[in-house]
């Protein structure tokens, strides 16, 4: 028998736990976890060096970065935002840093350094982490005065008995399919943070290359193989989704921070369409279509003489301007002078609305994330409890909640673990 158990040794598994056995040492606590090793996500986020959280401190601001669940969130992170996460870091001898583009690190940039921290915290604080503890079925049932609820959580080796369950079992649709059985809804779970899948000339040959650009996302009938510079049309098309940042070309598409963006924002849509849409590439971001030309018309009157291939005349990668003058029509050898008003509208076209189709998607890395869960409505924001059944409490991925990268996804697992840590400690009180 256990005062608490969390289902799913994870992040917000582990950081709940913490805070639950220093609120009051007396309990117990345990964390069953289904793999060999807890703590996976957390292992190779940032590339292995563990993006703790984001240092945005305002959490009017901070909730902009949630597709779902940025409602919901505001509350909670007045209470417990990545101030207070950075400080129950930093408090255990974890150094972090703030980079530039404000992501939060351990000063070791490794991982392992934040897995040691945990590891080390459940053993000072006797917590029991049974790992190779896959849950198979869950239920409640009330105690002989009818006022608590006990839960009966079975696992592929034995039973265990809770007064208290807290779920942080993040994406698992076998866990989601046991809290449908206690009434749940679940909504309907879909990718997010993927990167897209193209096949291009203009991009093909040239993987690593990065440049700054805005990246709309547009409906499917939208999409024209042809090279047009019909401008009017093309201001017409309403835009579904967009994204600015720098953008990274692959062997395999497209990815980078705008693009990972648009995949978070659209996880629905782009879902719906499964995964066939077209997007159009400003690779200039901060200019449009008739400046450039007015730009590439003056350049071929003072540049006559040299070639359009070897002259890079605006900011982008050589490889990419070099790709992008092919597929303008001119030729390797062609001088600005012979260049035609058309072929220069139509490198203006390719550099600030360059079209193409994405065939599919490719998961980012091994930072999976999900858009999808349980429902937001069924969950009390104050303590992360269940609104149908008394005792039972949820944090992490495993609700309808999801961020764009940059440590939010972690924000939200740290916020609602340490939310429903104060309140099941508080309901073990009375």
């Amino acid at each position: 028998m256990f005062d608490v158990i969390i289902i799913g040794g994870g992040a917000s598994g582990f950081y709940a736990a913490i805070h639950i056995a220093e609120a009051d040492p007396g309990l117990k606590v345990a964390i069953l976890e289904k793999g060999k090793n807890v703590l996976k996500k957390v292992s190779v986020s940032g590339g292995g060096r563990c993006n703790v959280t984001h240092g945005e401190f305002d959490p009017m601001v901070l909730t902009k970065n949630y597709p779902r669940g940025a409602k919901e969130l505001l509350g909670p992170f007045y209470t417990h935002g990545p101030q207070e996460t950075m400080h129950f870091f930093e408090s255990r001898g974890v150094r972090l840093k703030t980079e530039e583009d404000g992501r939060v690190f351990p000063v070791s940039n490794s991982s392992q350094t934040i897995i040691d921290c945990f590891l080390n915290e459940t053993q000072r604080l006797g917590i029991q982490i049974y790992r190779q503890s896959a849950v198979t079925s869950i239920e409640a049932s009330a105690t002989e005065n009818n006022t608590d609820t006990v839960w009966k959580i079975t696992t592929v080796k034995k039973q265990y008995l809770s007064k208290k369950l807290l779920v942080t079992a993040g994406s698992n649709p076998k866990i989601w399919k046991l809290l449908e059985g206690l009434g749940h809804s679940i909504v309907q779970p879909v990718p997010s943070l993927f990167t897209f899948n193209i096949k291009d000339e203009r991009i093909s040959g040239i993987p690593g290359v990065s440049t700054p650009a805005k990246v709309d996302v547009l409906p499917r009938q939208a999409f024209n193989p042809k090279i047009t510079v019909d401008l009017k049309s093309r201001k017409n098309i309403k835009t579904l989704f967009s994204a600015e940042g720098p953008v990274l070309i692959t062997h395999w598409g497209l990815s980078g921070p705008a693009i990972l963006r648009l995949s978070a924002w659209g996880a629905l849509k782009l879902h719906d369409s499964t995964y066939r849409f077209p997007i159009r590439v400003n690779w200039l971001p901060d200019y449009h279509q008739a400046s450039v030309l007015s730009l590439l018309l003056e350049v071929k009157e003072v540049e006559g003489k040299k070639t359009v291939l070897r002259t890079k005349v605006v900011d982008i990668p050589k490889r990419l301007w070099t790709n992008l003058v092919k597929a303008s029509g001119i030729t390797n050898d062609g001088k600005w002078a012979d260049a035609t008003r058309e072929q220069l509208q139509q490198l203006a076209d390719q550099l600030t609305n360059s079209r193409f189709m994405v065939e599919g998607k490719s998961t980012f890395k091994d930072e999976f994330v999900t858009a999808g869960g349980v429902d937001l409505k069924e969950i009390n924001f104050k303590t992360y409890e269940s609104k149908l059944c008394k005792g039972l409490y949820f944090a992490g991925e495993i609700i309808n909640v999801d961020a764009i990268t940059g440590g939010f996804n972690f924000q939200n697992a740290w916020t609602g673990g340490y939310i429903a840590a104060m309140a099941i400690t508080d309901e073990l009180k009375k």
